[in-house]
């Protein structure tokens, strides 16, 4: 289960961004995950909830977005959800085509609450 270490690793991300704008506790995160990432949100959330009691991040919600995998054509410049593994554009049929998304994993976005001082 890759999801451990990235959960680990994205509250590693969300405790050092806190600290740089004296945050007190994380609420909410937001993860954008690509298909190819094979991430189960699910999976994700559960072991961040693991790795993150005791934290100022035990209890914030983590959103996992799993966003498709996307195409653009080299020919004629359309940009394409992949579906079937069909790389092929479907305007003018060429294969002169590359992925533009569906590999990424990154925090998109934390809520906090802010301390004083």
């Amino acid at each position: 289960m890759h999801e451990l270490s990235i959960a680990t690793s994205i509250l590693e991300i969300i405790k050092e961004e806190a600290a740089r704008h004296n945050a007190t506790r994380v609420t909410k995160i937001k993860v954008a995950a690509g298909a190819l990432t094979a991430v189960v949100p699910e999976s994700l959330a559960f072991c961040f909830g693991i790795c993150s009691r005791g934290t100022l991040a035990e209890g914030a919600v983590l959103e996992c977005e799993v966003r498709p995998v996307m195409a653009r054509c080299d020919g004629c410049g359309r940009e394409f959800a992949v579906e079937g593994w069909s790389f092929l554009c479907p305007r003018c049929g060429s294969s002169r085509t590359r992925m533009v998304s569906g590999q990424e994993l990154y925090v998109d976005s934390f809520e906090v609450e802010q301390g004083c001082g």
